[in-house]
């Protein structure tokens, strides 16, 4: 059972359930110990959000995906969870650039989130997604609103016979490819 969720663009969970992304980019939400940087929590349900989804931040070939909303939805499903297989951080634009096809986000998202409190990195996290058999529907209460990664679920979720959205064989290669890319 899973009552944490981390609260993401509705396009990106679509695209982590998918197997076609799976990363994530952060500057906030991430802990230091140990040495280590780490996220608040490594597992978490995907709870999407929707009112701050813009078709400029994406990809044109993704923006048909995009629901744009004035208000968040009264009731929310949740489709999947996330467990950290990585996290490194970006050590440049240019270096993020050579992972282009790995990612629906356009270059203002980008521009966005580099240019965001400079003096901080930002983090590349790269996420194990995984598909419920069904999807839950949860009540979308004041609790959960506003910006905010973290969201406590009132009522946990069983997650026990969820799916990988993407083969391990496939994630490891991605590991290993942008592991390379930002080494060299």
């Amino acid at each position: 059972m899973l009552s944490i969720a981390l609260k993401e663009w509705h396009l990106t969970i679509s695209a982590l359930l998918a197997g076609t992304q799976a990363i994530l980019l952060r500057k906030g939400g991430i802990l230091e110990s140990e040495n280590e940087f780490e996220l608040e929590h490594r597992e978490f349900l995907l709870f999407p959000t929707f009112i701050h989804q813009d078709p400029r931040m994406v990809k044109p070939a993704f923006r048909p995906g995009l629901t744009q909303i004035r208000a968040e939805p009264e009731t929310i499903l949740i489709e999947g969870y996330g467990k950290v297989a990585r996290i490194m951080e970006v050590p440049s634009r240019a270096k993020f650039e050579a992972l282009d096809d790995l990612h629906i986000w356009d270059a203002p998202l980008l521009d966005m989130r580099f240019n965001y409190r400079p003096e901080k990195p930002l983090y590349l996290v790269i996420v194990k997604a995984f598909r419920l058999p069904a999807g839950v529907s949860v009540q979308n209460t004041l609790e959960y609103a506003g910006c905010k990664s973290w969201v406590p679920l009132s009522e946990g979720i069983d997650v026990s016979a969820a799916e990988p959205a993407m083969g391990a064989e496939k994630l490891d290669a991605l590991i290993a490819r942008i592991e390379k890319t930002f080494a060299a």
